[in-house]
């Protein structure tokens, strides 16, 4: 086509994404796995409460009795957001203490704001 006796400018052809740009699949895997356990009201309420907590520390007991929730289920929660690479979790005697990972706080923050 052209305008007033000149040609229109052709249009560059867009370069496909760069496969360098993305991650790999094993990395998408376990950025969608971190996603998946912090998209669940429970979990979320976890991750605030251990935010919040005085040391920054809680055991399964004392979330379950803040969350009104059944320790086996905390417990399974917890689980879940450790595997997620989102708590770390001590023995002292006999109990578990959760805490958020050092590395994971600032996610943390932002979620749970």
């Amino acid at each position: 086509m052209t305008t007033g006796g000149t040609a229109a400018p052709t249009a560059r052809p867009t370069p496909p994404p760069s496969i360098e740009a993305a991650f790999g699949p094993e990395a998408a895997e376990r950025i969608a796995a971190r996603i998946k356990a912090v998209a669940d009201p429970t979990r979320l309420r976890l991750l605030a409460t251990l935010l919040n907590a005085p040391d920054g520390t809680a055991c399964v007991q004392d979330l379950a009795e803040a969350l009104q929730t059944a320790q086996p289920t905390i417990s399974h929660h917890l689980k879940t957001l450790s595997d997620a690479g989102f708590l770390g979790c001590a023995k002292r005697g006999p109990r578990s203490w959760y805490s958020i990972r050092p590395e994971r706080a600032d996610i943390v923050r932002d979620l749970v704001g």
